[in-house]
This record gives C-alpha cells, sequence and structure tokens, in this order.
C-alpha cells in the first residue's frame, strides 16, 4: 500500500483508453490499495487508475466525508448502462490541483461494474448527487475524457487553467453537449453544487 504519484493535465497518458482487466490478481488488488491510499491522502472523492500512471479500467470513489461515513467504491471494467436528465456540476480534478470550472453533467446514471472481490454489481446515483458526478467524472477518465471536455465556458475554463498555471484547453477534446446545455439552461438549478 503507497501513495503514489497523481499523474498531472499534459501528460499523454491521461488522453488514452485504457485496458480491461482480465483477472483480480494480487497485482490489481495492490493498485486498488494504492488508489485508496492516493486518494485519501490527496482528500479526493474519486481517484482512476490512469492518474497515477496506470492505464487499466479500474476506478475508486468515496463520497464519505469523515472516518464515521466512508463509503469506499471499487469500480473494476464498469460500463454506463443509462444515463438521464442534466446538471451543472462545479468540478476539480486531482490532475489539476487547485482548478475548478463549471461542466455539464448528467443528473442520473446506472453503472455495471466488478468488485474487487470479482462479483459484479449494478449502482444507481440520482439527483445530480455527489456519487452520480464522481462516476460520470471518473469513468471519462478511463476513455482518455477529462471533466474541462465538459466545460459550459470555454473561456472562463482557460483563464482558471492559465492561473493554476495549466496547459489551456484542448480544442479537439472538447464535446458537443448541446442537449445537456439545453437541458441546463431550461432548468436552472437554485444552486450549484460546490463539491
Amino acid at each position: 500500500m503507497t501513495v503514489r504519484k497523481i499523474v498531472k493535465y499534459g501528460t499523454p497518458s491521461l488522453r488514452e483508453k485504457s485496458k480491461e482487466v482480465h483477472k483480480i490478481s494480487k497485482k490489481v488488488q495492490i493498485l486498488v490499495d494504492d488508489l485508496y491510499d492516493t486518494l485519501y491522502a490527496s482528500n479526493g472523492v474519486g481517484l482512476a487508475a490512469p492518474q497515477i500512471g496506470e492505464n487499466l479500467r479500474i476506478f475508486v470513489i468515496d463520497t464519505g466525508t469523515d472516518p464515521k461515513t466512508m463509503n469506499p467504491i471499487t469500480f473494476i471494467n464498469p460500463k454506463i448502462l443509462k444515463l438521464e436528465g442534466a446538471i451543472n456540476s462545479y468540478e476539480g480534478c486531482l490532475s489539476f490541483p487547485d482548478a475548478y470550472t463549471n461542466v455539464r453533467r448528467y443528473k442520473y446514471v446506472k453503472v455495471k461494474a466488478t468488485d474487487i472481490k470479482g462479483k459484479p454489481f449494478i449502482l444507481e446515483a440520482k439527483d445530480g448527487s455527489l456519487l452520480a458526478r464522481a462516476i460520470q467524472h471518473e469513468f471519462d477518465h478511463l476513455d482518455g475524457i477529462l471533466f474541462i471536455d465538459h466545460c459550459r465556458n470555454r473561456f472562463e475554463a482557460d483563464k482558471v487553467l492559465t492561473e493554476k498555471g495549466l496547459n489551456p484547453i484542448e480544442a479537439d477534446y472538447l464535446l458537443d453537449e448541446k442537449e445537456l446545455e439545453d437541458e441546463i439552461q431550461k432548468n436552472p438549478q437554485k444552486e450549484e453544487p460546490k463539491d
């Protein structure tokens, strides 16, 4: 169990598609332990294997806010089964130190994955919860997609990245999410989540 170095934005491996895990070996178990150690040491909510330089389809999430409410969930070879609704999400990423911006996310996500014991499970996250947004954020990492690719305002995001000494938006990766944006505009939130 080791706290690993988190790969920063601009590293080419963050844009690579990750490989399926064919066997939950001792190496995979150690990788999952390292993901949790690194996540907790960084005070994060989620961490994907590519963020520590391992392009495997694994991520971990813990939305608990203190030791009493810890709820670690391991996702191996996750598949998104359903996405619905739209929400503005104010997000950051451990690969983008201290950089936050508004992005588009689905309100509801249903995901199927395998846990660390090799048991398949299905999980639903609703109402734009932190868990719903974290699942989408970490799943994206497995396909080389970054949270800034979903940004609602490219110029605002660029400004934040520049202020934090990070590379600007990579325009080729920006996602066309007109339907999501239209739905967010139609149903503005009273208060934007800031977690």
